[in-house]
């Protein structure tokens, strides 16, 4: 069995980490809606891939998330009066229906990004004590891109192409990054909005600190296969093998898989363009 490798750009031959097992990754839904067309391509692939390696002999371990904290959930929350916990609680159930209506198996683990802080904040610290990360003045946690000589090697993307507009934003002074390129692990609460407790400010995680921690947590910390969908791969995915391979010290996945986009009239569906159909709409009227 052959798989396009995107860390490689090539075809190479799957070679598990351990003979007859696989160790699987997808990034799954940020939920604040019901899913589109175009968040279910991914579920659907990477559902075929698991199936394919299972009819192959081998036993997959297939860990999907849900994104429970996120920008667009308290934006929604706050339209509706209600708490963040109410919004994510009720589209993971409608995704749960769309993922059965679609014949898509549920993963072998789906966890919660609210259920995994601490670790998120353990890996953070180790990232801080490494030099990889730094506290702000105003207790947000970035990483520092400078640190890790691999960054770029997932979206083939170098230090110049990723400054490329950023530089404006340094010079002003509007922020408290080192440098422009670094990314956010850990950031302060705002009014209205969720919190924990950190060392370092009550806040809330940064969106690509979830990912690191939930895979590390469920598969260890070198697996297979990482997937989702084409749009991920910088920064989301870039950013998690900075975070995981800068605090774990071992390779972080071997094998990276990215589905195409699902395009409406050459364009990307997607929710903030609004050229979207839902998967309950559709099976609704099909």
């Amino acid at each position: 069995m052959k798989i396009f490798n995107t860390l490689t750009r090539t075809k190479e031959e799957f070679v598990p980490l351990h003979e007859g097992e696989v160790r699987m990754y997808v990034c799954g839904p940020t939920v604040y809606n019901f899913i589109h067309i175009g968040n279910a391509r991914p579920m659907i692939v990477f559902d075929t891939v698991r199936r394919y390696l299972e009819y192959k002999g081998y036993k997959v371990n297939y860990v999907s998330n849900f994104t429970d904290v996120d920008d667009k959930i308290i934006k929604k929350a706050n339209e509706e009066g209600v708490d963040s916990e109410t919004i994510s609680k009720r589209y993971i159930e409608e995704c749960k229906k769309d993922m059965e209506g679609m014949n898509v198996r549920p993963a072998t683990t789906h966890p919660l990004a609210t259920e995994e802080i601490g670790g998120m904040i353990d890996m953070i610290q180790t990232l801080i004590d490494k030099g990889h990360a730094y506290v702000a003045k105003d207790g947000t946690v970035y990483f520092r891109v400078s640190s890790d000589p691999g960054y770029g090697k997932l979206s083939h993307k170098n230090m110049d192409e990723m400054m490329s507009g950023l530089r404006e934003l340094k010079v002003t002074g509007e922020d408290m990054k080192e440098d422009p390129n670094d990314f956010v692990l850990w950031k302060p609460k705002k009014e209205g909005e969720p919190y924990w407790e950190s060392p370092w400010c009550e806040g809330r995680p940064g969106w690509h600190i979830e990912c690191s921690v939930m895979s590390k947590h469920y598969l260890g910390t070198t697996i297979d296969i990482h997937a989702g969908g084409e749009d991920l791969v910088f920064p989301h995915h870039e950013n998690e093998i900075a975070q995981s391979e800068c605090a774990n010290g071992e390779p972080f996945a071997r094998y990276w898989m990215h589905n195409a986009f699902l395009n409406i009239d050459n364009v990307k569906m997607s929710k903030s363009l609004g050229n979207f159909r839902t998967v309950r709409e559709i099976s609704e009227q099909y």
